[in-house]
């Protein structure tokens, strides 16, 4: 299998901020993550909402889905950092899925995956309040960065969490005043978390 994946697979690299998928785009590849982190986003008129993110290790299941039905995507994918992929032509996937057990169990493990996350999102929008959806979401960051330290804005955060910039600002200044983290210019470090 590793063979076939240097064989067919192309090792692409692209810059923090770049656009990997737009919502009504036909998928031709999938995408192996190496290195950075890609966030899928649900793009609704003028606003974005934060869906799950892909890390090292990580595949696109979107992509694995929409591509094998040939169907057209319906989220964003967005570079966070600078990215190393793996991309895969998408008309091997049948023949790995019957061929192969590993990349059998590492598809399923990924629709497991973002499922699991999609849940916590719901469950995020649905039962809790600004703040706890806020607390939740830097304690995902956390866990996703492997660090205490987020290098991000108030506003892209905002984004995420489909909510304002002031009213993030103000709950994380709320948060800091509790002593849970520090506010610092396009940096958040966590106290209670890292």
């Amino acid at each position: 299998m590793k063979e076939e994946i240097i064989a067919k697979g192309a090792l692409v690299h692209f810059p923090a901020g770049q656009e990997l998928m737009r919502p009504g785009q036909y998928i031709r590849s999938t995408l192996l993550v190496a290195e950075g982190h890609v966030k899928l986003y649900r793009e609704q008129e003028e606003s974005e909402f934060f869906v799950y993110q892909l890390d090292p290790g990580m595949a696109c299941a979107l992509s694995m889905i929409c591509a094998a039905k040939q169907e057209r995507s319906n989220l964003l994918a967005k570079t966070i950092d600078d990215v190393t992929a793996i991309v895969l032509p998408i008309t091997i996937m049948d023949n790995w899925m019957q061929q192969y057990r590993s990349w059998y169990y590492f598809v399923l493990e990924t629709y497991r995956r973002r499922f699991e996350e999609l849940l916590e999102v719901i469950d995020n929008i649905a039962f809790k309040s600004m703040d706890e959806r806020l607390e939740f979401y830097l304690r995902r960051e956390v866990r996703h960065s492997g660090s205490g330290t987020l290098g991000t804005t108030h506003q892209q955060i905002a984004t995420d969490l489909n909510s304002s910039r002031e009213v993030i600002s103000r709950l994380l200044k709320k948060m800091e005043q509790q002593g849970k983290l520090t506010l610092a210019r396009n940096q958040i470090v966590m106290r209670t978390y890292g």
